[in-house]
């Protein structure tokens, strides 16, 4: 049985991006939802997730693509994001464990996108931003980005960068780096 508190969801969102401004008509989506479950007791991580999200006010375009390593074809095979929205709520509690992205843009994403489509935020006011925590525990003058922040604390990056459930993957390595240092602190926005 869980016990409140004893998991953390350490999320990463991958949206559709272009080389410059979005097209006309277009706008930022997310794409794919990855997501690492973290036992904050035994501090390790237990699960990893990934959920494709099909956009519906843009398309993937070849720069997202080389970035993401995602299709139009792959996401077009995706859930919507209502559906997603619902999935982190049923299948990982989003709404009542505490949450973690690398700084707030994930965040900040999912407000926009959940204002934009009616759609019902999916997570608790628990969310840590581990870019300044990172940043905090490492007394650092400057945020560093995920793949700098794991060379910095002299980790490996695992999988793909800019994969939503590798870069979730990785940054849950970093929390579990900051909590090894007794620097983490479950924060709410």
């Amino acid at each position: 049985m869980e016990r409140f508190g004893q998991f953390l969801n350490v999320v990463d969102v991958e949206a559709t991006c272009w080389d410059g401004p979005p097209p006309p008509g277009q706008a930022s989506e997310i794409i794919e939802i990855g997501l690492c479950v973290v036992d904050v007791e035994s501090r390790t991580r237990v699960a990893k997730h990934r959920f494709l999200v099909r956009p519906v006010r843009s398309v993937v375009s070849a720069f997202c693509t080389e970035l993401t390593g995602l299709t139009q074809a792959e996401v077009e095979s995706g859930v919507e994001f209502r559906e997603a929205c619902a999935l982190l709520e049923q299948e990982h509690r989003s709404r009542s464990r505490a949450w973690a992205s690398w700084g707030d843009y994930d965040r900040k994403q999912f407000e926009r996108q959940c204002s934009a489509g009616r759609v019902s935020y999916p997570f608790s006011s628990r969310h840590t931003n581990a870019k300044q925590a990172f940043t905090d525990c490492f007394g650092l003058q400057r945020r560093l980005g995920m793949s700098a922040a794991l060379d910095h604390a002299g980790l490996a990056l695992e999988g793909r960068h800019h994969s939503g459930a590798d870069d979730a993957w990785n940054i849950a390595a970093l929390i579990l780096e900051i909590m090894s240092r007794e620097g983490w602190r479950t924060g709410a926005f």
